[in-house]
């Protein structure tokens, strides 16, 4: 499987990063530990996740997939093989991008992930109240000490995105290498209006979240009657509309001519667009099923016929 580039930092991976935002939460101990192994199994080694994962369940307080990936980490011994990417900046507990807090969250994040080395450390989101200068020279401790390999930034504009960037080159500091956008067939204007131009001519990775627009490009939400097959169904009113299935008619016909899953076509798509999507798995049936997607062809053909159904 080929591998590619995260921007300048010499780290390489497999096109589809695994999100962990379901362990600890929609997959316990040893669903999660299944999923890891086969993902690995299958060839890949990134796993995306946040100090924030899940803040967001009653009863949980944050730092949960980063704890089941630790244990995972700690049980299987296979550090080197895997590119661990986490974030800060948008848990309660440890919110914003200042110099203290990237410094206190690293630690707390090093801990739970049961590591002593990130390999992808990200800004989860903005932050305008500190100067950038700040939050790059924070970065770049933590790169001089071996704490961090390479930097990232998610839900960032493509100002602030080249004023980082800028500002990094400026004080010979370690610049953002990927981008984590909201990006699929559904969503697209937000990406591909300005932070795709910006990311190609900075040589940035692009590794977009929600790849699978929360399950709707799946294929499994084809009306109101099916929302209650996951706890992500009264999301997809949003997408329940006639763009969306035109969307899904044009899936169904491309993954009908390949002998592919819906899910496999989206994903697939994405890889023809940006480094490697971000998909998550909440049964080791679904990690084979996004799995197949980096083994799956698309011709020019297909791919012209999903642009034009979700344009």
């Amino acid at each position: 499987m080929q591998k590619r580039a995260l921007g300048r930092s010499g780290i390489s991976i497999a096109p589809l990063v695994l999100g962990g935002n379901v362990f600890g939460f929609t997959a316990d101990e040893p669903t999660s530990f299944a999923i890891l192994d086969a993902f690995m199994d299958e060839g890949f080694s990134c796993i995306d996740t946040a100090d924030s994962y899940s803040a967001w369940v009653p009863g949980h307080t944050g730092g949960e997939s980063e704890t089941m990936i630790g244990r995972w980490l700690k049980a299987r011994g296979r550090r080197d093989e895997v590119v661990i990417a986490t974030k800060v900046a948008m848990w309660a507990t440890r919110p914003g991008l200042s110099a203290a807090n990237i410094k206190a969250a690293v630690e707390d994040s090093l801990k739970r992930l049961q590591t002593d080395y990130i390999d992808v450390y990200q800004s989860h989101r903005d932050d305008n109240t500190v100067p950038q200068e700040e939050t790059a020279r924070a970065y770049g401790d933590l790169v001089a000490e071996g704490k961090v390999r390479a930097i990232g930034a998610s839900n960032f504009d493509a100002d602030r995105l080249t004023s980082a960037r800028t500002v990094a080159a400026d004080l010979g500091l370690p610049r953002y290498e990927t981008l984590q956008p909201l990006y699929n067939l559904f969503d697209r204007e937000g990406f591909e209006a300005e932070l795709a131009g910006a990311c190609r001519d900075q040589e940035i990775a692009v590794i977009p979240y929600y790849g699978l627009a929360s399950g709707f490009l799946t294929g499994k939400y084809r009306s109101e009657a099916d929302f209650g097959k996951s706890v992500r169904g009264r999301g997809m009113g949003k997408y329940l509309n006639d763009r969306g299935l035109k969307i899904l008619a044009a899936l169904d016909e491309v993954a009908a001519g390949l002998g592919a899953t819906d899910a496999q076509v989206a994903l697939a798509w994405l890889m023809t667009k940006i480094t490697a999507p971000i998909a998550s798995a909440t049964s080791v049936e679904q990690l084979k099923d996004i799995a197949g997607a980096a083994r799956l062809s698309l011709s020019s053909e297909a791919v012209a016929k999903l642009d034009a159904a979700s344009a």
